[in-house]
């Protein structure tokens, strides 16, 4: 039997080397399963979502900037995350950015040798005006790839703070950042997939940090989204109701002052509290 491959993110999972063989329900439950492990991993990463979570925070309110970036499925998840922050947390657009190895097309389909074009790393970040006050998080469960390793070594250069993703404690990209977060999954449902457990990891691991920093950036009352953008009826809907909640007021009351001040903030501003 050949050996298995070096890489943690490449091996396969001796729980799941009968998936082909399963009854669907049996099929489903396995891959639940091992999902299920990600959270406890995650928080035992705890440590350096912290210390992450403070360079970010500092980063922010000194008037800089956060970058996410990353080739595939860690790129689409970094640049998820970013367009999540202005619509919840009314946080300007440029202050939180996501950048894809292949551009935009990579979003809906794969862009084949992108994640190995290290110079287009350093063009794709001079070209978004990335800075030595910037923070820039790098994302790659495999800790291998050229793009994300090139994008440190530039933003490195440069002074700016950097922070890695990534599933593997060994990976090149762990040495490349100051900060690095290693949530390991261990081997995927099916090999080398890492859009399973490796994704989902990420994504909670971006969707924590970006909520913790904003709830320390004061975007946040309590755990109501006061900040949020009532772009469309459901999040007017939920604005209302949030103005209600803060100030006590009637639904009627709430939609009245939010339609004259135009924002959740504006309103409360304006708007006495109940007795």
């Amino acid at each position: 039997m050949p050996d298995q491959p070096t890489r943690i993110t490449e091996r396969s999972n001796p729980r799941t080397r009968d998936l082909d063989q399963l009854e669907p329900r049996d099929l489903l439950t396995r891959i639940v399963r091992e999902d299920a492990e990600v959270p406890g991993v995650i928080l035992s990463a705890l440590d350096s979502l912290l210390v992450a979570s403070d360079a970010l925070f500092e980063t922010l309110q000194a008037g800089g900037r956060w970058f996410n970036i990353g080739a595939g499925t860690s790129g689409r998840l970094g640049l998820l995350d970013a367009a999540e922050v202005p619509p919840t947390f009314g946080m300007p657009r440029d202050r939180v950015q996501g950048i894809i190895a292949g551009g935009g097309t990579a979003l809906t389909r794969a862009v084949e040798g992108a994640e190995d074009d290290r110079e287009a790393a350093a063009s794709d970040l001079v070209s978004s005006g990335f800075q030595s006050g910037d923070a820039l998080v790098a994302i790659s469960a495999s800790g291998r790839t050229p793009y994300a390793l090139s994008a440190c070594e530039y933003a490195r250069s440069l002074g700016a703070k950097t922070i890695a993703i990534t599933c593997a404690p060994s990976a090149p990209l762990v040495a490349a950042v100051e900060i690095p977060i290693v949530v390991e999954v261990g081997p995927e449902v099916i090999a080398g997939s890492t859009r399973m457990k490796g994704g989902l990891a990420q994504k909670m691991v971006l969707h924590t940090l970006s909520t913790a920093v904003m709830v320390r950036l004061g975007r946040v009352r309590g755990n109501l989204m006061t900040n949020l953008q009532p772009v469309n009826e459901k999040l007017r809907e939920r604005a209302i109701w949030i103005l209600g909640e803060i100030s006590g007021c009637t639904p009627e009351q709430a939609r009245d002052a939010l339609d004259e001040a135009g924002s959740i903030e504006s309103a409360l501003e304006k708007m006495t509290p109940s007795e």
